[in-house]
């Protein structure tokens, strides 16, 4: 895919700010930068849409609480046709990571995150969704 250059204006403190952006998440210039901005409003455009699209829900919580585990099953079981696959890897003593693959319109995807990313006792939740079309 061929590239095309364009100029853009932005105010120092707009700029300031992309450039600690390219910095804090290791971006080779401020193109690549804004070519991923662009992208992500895109793919969350698209999800606003409903379309289809895959991603991946990833949960960290301490595995002595077993109420969690039965938690996520419980949820799980309402999203069969979301979820492609699951799987739970002991990190260490305390902490267990679950990620459910999943692909399905953004809005039921979103719906399935919400519910289990507010597990009471979760250490940490996040769907990462991106276009599957």
């Amino acid at each position: 895919m061929s590239l095309k250059r364009f100029g853009v204006s932005l105010e120092d403190n707009l700029l300031e700010s992309l450039d600690q952006y390219v910095s804090e998440n290791g971006f080779a210039n401020r193109s690549q930068a804004i070519r991923f901005l662009v992208e992500k409003n895109v793919a969350e455009k698209k999800w606003q849409c409903n379309h289809i699209v895959a991603g991946t829900i990833i949960l960290m919580y301490d595995q002595v609480k077993k109420e969690i585990t039965s938690r996520i099953a419980d949820i799980q079981q309402n999203y069969q046709d979301v979820i492609l696959s699951s799987s739970q890897y002991y990190v260490n003593r305390n902490f267990c990571l679950h990620i459910a693959t999943v692909m399905g319109t953004a809005y039921r995807l979103t719906e399935l995150s919400d519910r289990l990313t507010t597990i009471k006792g979760l250490k940490h939740g996040k769907l990462v969704m991106s276009r599957a079309d």
